[in-house]
């Protein structure tokens, strides 16, 4: 196989300009205002709908999506893209109940929602969950397989790739939201543009290889040497069922993984919580649209792989268990791209990696500044000060995922699942909390606390088989959640009823009502998929 060439150089040195010039630009343009946190982490104002919408997929697009999802396009098929259609229409209820509670409220953090909503220790506890979450496993597998990629495509050290795609996202994350924000929009672009690239290729490598022509006959072809990889739903007994678990994934814990991610998550609420809700809704629909797209950039290409894989085109490498590393299929076929589109499907995935680094880096220093270091250790800091507490913890969060990340096993599993199940861990909890915080006023802080602490605690036992009644090895992850989230909600409602809460938020039926642009897409978005559920059940 070749590496990049000096063409494909040449192709990634000029995305690199653009994004670091157009960056620095951005940044010179606000240096004029004195620092504020409000403009350091949410860029207050400053984000049009098209920014927020590029933004929060290019923060939610990375490594685990082109590495790792891509490797379980290869490994299950079309079935995996269920995350990416399902948070479609998460997105779209996100956008309906969610943000309208946050912009009513003046809510910027997730913690200071709790805080808000329910006590100080809660707030305190979820801030510092979030804060290990996103370092131990978010940011440390994003670092992880985009080095790995990164590593097998250009032949450069695992270990300086990855200090190299550290340090391109602190320079964009140390400018601020705003920075980020605007930088995301031209990531986006790289992104899809790249990975449509690299889907056409792969596809016209299959009707080069099978004899075809045209990408059409290429997919005709996909759906007939590979059409066990054509299923949305598996049945039990299928060898993928324990991860995604059949209808679980419409009417289960699918619901939980997207709404709390989409929903509750600084990562990734922050893009728009600087803005109006009208700017916040058109962010989050043009978002939605996109990701009925990641599939077409990120699946497919595994499946091209599998199946020209089957026909001895190139040779994966084994795992110790003797298992195909699928995480390796998207970059051996990159690698099998032509000279210059393999520095631009190069260039996409960058891009991916280093927009998700950014957007998780400033969520983790937006909730230690705004939520611990502020409250606790500096409630004497100006803004300045505060903004500069913000610039250090970014850093030291990338060093510390450089330093963590090949001890977490990230390999083991495939990068994707692991993200899934170890997020999985909390989000019930969290999930609950949340959910019954904006809907039910009787919830109070004691069934808060147990939902977050207490359903960590019973999703981590069952993940390790420490609960009697049955071997919880052999329920699917995404089935524990559900459960875990139904006896958080059990627990909250009779300590609710117990003891009622009376903090509840400001919320009126009038807020959810839809009109206009959104109201027409979303329609859309839930015509679309429901067809593609129908055509590929």
């Amino acid at each position: 196989m070749q590496k990049l060439q000096t063409l494909d150089y040449l192709v990634f040195l000029f995305y690199f300009i653009v994004v670091a010039g157009y960056g620095y630009w951005i940044y010179q343009r606000k240096k004029t205002k004195e620092a504020s946190t409000t403009d350091f982490f949410l860029a207050e104002g400053s984000l049009t709908w098209w920014a927020i919408g590029a933004s929060l997929i290019a923060s939610n697009i990375s490594a685990e999506q082109f590495i790792g999802m891509s490797g379980n396009g290869f490994s299950m098929g079309l079935a995996i893209a269920t995350y990416e259609w399902m948070a479609a229409a998460t997105l779209l209820v996100v956008g309906i109940f969610f943000m309208p509670i946050y912009l009513k409220n003046r809510i910027f953090t997730m913690p200071q929602f709790l805080n808000q909503r329910y006590n100080t220790t809660v707030s305190l506890i979820m801030a510092i969950f979030w804060l290990f979450l996103y370092v131990l496993v978010n940011l440390t597998s994003i670092l992880f397989l985009g080095a790995l990629a990164v590593s097998t495509i250009s032949g450069i050290d695992f270990t300086v790739c990855m200090i190299g795609l550290a340090i391109f996202a602190v320079i964009i994350t140390v400018g601020g939201m705003k920075v980020i924000g605007y930088t995301d929009v031209i990531q986006v672009f790289f992104l899809i543009l790249g990975g449509l690239a690299t889907t056409y290729l792969a596809m016209d490598l299959v009707s080069q290889e099978f004899g075809v022509d045209g990408i059409t006959s290429a997919f005709g072809t996909m759906l007939e040497k590979s059409e066990d990889h054509f299923h949305m739903i598996f049945k039990e007994g299928s060898p993928h069922y324990m991860a995604l678990p059949g209808l679980t994934v419409l009417i289960g814990g699918m619901w939980i993984v997207n709404l709390n991610y989409w929903g509750c998550n600084q990562y990734i609420t922050q893009r728009a919580l600087g803005a109006d809700l009208k700017t916040a809704r058109e962010g989050i629909l043009f978002a939605a649209f996109l990701k009925l797209l990641m599939p077409v950039i990120v699946v497919l290409p595994g499946i091209a792989a599998y199946t020209l894989y089957q026909k001895g085109l190139f040779q994966m490498e084994m795992l110790e268990g003797g298992e195909l590393n699928q995480d390796r299929a998207y970059p051996v076929l990159l690698n099998l791209l032509p000279v210059g589109l393999k520095g631009l499907s190069f260039a996409a995935l960058t891009a991916a990696i280093v927009a998700s680094l950014a957007g998780k880096a400033n969520s983790i220093s937006t909730i230690f500044t705004l939520d611990i270091y502020k409250k606790y250790i500096g409630q004497d800091a100006d803004e300045k000060k505060l903004v500069w507490i913000g610039r250090v913890t970014i850093v030291v969060a990338m060093i510390l995922a450089i330093i963590i990340s090949p001890y977490m096993g990230i390999d083991k599993k495939g990068g994707f699942q692991f993200i899934q199940e170890m997020t999985g861990l909390v989000s019930p909890g969290v999930f609950a909390a949340f959910i019954l915080g904006f809907f039910w006023k009787k919830t109070n802080s004691a069934g808060a606390l147990f939902a977050i602490v207490g359903g960590f605690l019973i999703a981590f036992s069952m993940h390790n088989n420490w609960l009697p009644g049955t071997d919880w090895t052999l329920v699917p992850f995404l089935d524990r959640m559900g459960i875990v989230f139904l006896i958080c909600v059990a627990v909250m409602v009779v300590l609710g009823l117990w003891q009622p809460s009376s903090k509840g938020l400001a919320i009126d039926s009038s807020m959810f009502k839809i009109k206009g642009t959104f109201a027409i897409g979303t329609a859309v978005i839930c015509a679309i998929i429901a067809i593609l559920y129908t055509v590929f059940w």
